[in-house]
């Protein structure tokens, strides 16, 4: 009687245990649905705002070695490209701060973020799409950004600007 109930009890805790990895999996697909649906959106946002010729950015959730990664790439035409290989260094620092403020967005605690030199491989004739992007994204996410640049037209559009000056080895704000 007693293994009975044993084998019982066993049986009905494997299935407990099976339907909540099976709600646990739903849960975590529909997250990543979420997240992948708000991160490409924002990133290619700020890519279609830069550059003429159209960029998708994407994010894929894949299995690899048992365990959940995200795959992160290009779609220009149809074809796939890896980021880091594949594109010029100003495409790659607008996704880079797209995708930080993004995943900011995701779990913010505050309206401010800090971005050091976001645009510093970005073409001088992308400058100015540059500034209205943070604008666009600053208005639609309620976002205040604090830039530390050396960009002369990224300071001239500034609200506000604080220059950083060293002296005998110690800084000093203006």
């Amino acid at each position: 009687n007693v293994n009975k109930q044993n084998i019982k009890q066993f049986n009905n805790d494997k299935e407990n245990t099976e339907q909540a990895q099976r709600i646990l999996q739903i849960v975590a697909k529909q997250t990543q649905e979420q997240i992948i649906f708000h991160i490409s959106d924002i990133v290619t946002l700020a890519l279609n705002s830069i550059f003429d010729e159209p960029y998708k950015f994407k994010l894929d959730f894949i299995e690899k070695r048992g365990k959940t990664e995200a795959e992160l790439y290009f779609l220009k035409d149809d074809i796939k490209i890896d980021p880091l290989t594949a594109s010029g260094g100003g495409v790659v620092d607008i996704a880079s701060m797209a995708l930080r403020i993004a995943l900011w967005s995701l779990g913010r605690k505050n309206n401010t973020i800090i971005l050091d030199e976001p645009a510093k491989f970005v073409s001088k004739n992308y400058v100015n799409k540059v500034i209205e992007m943070l604008k666009m994204l600053s208005e639609k996410l309620n976002l205040q950004m604090i830039i530390v640049t050396h960009i002369e037209e990224l300071k001239e559009k500034a609200d506000k600007i604080f220059n950083v000056k060293i002296k005998n080895g110690v800084s000093y704000v203006e």
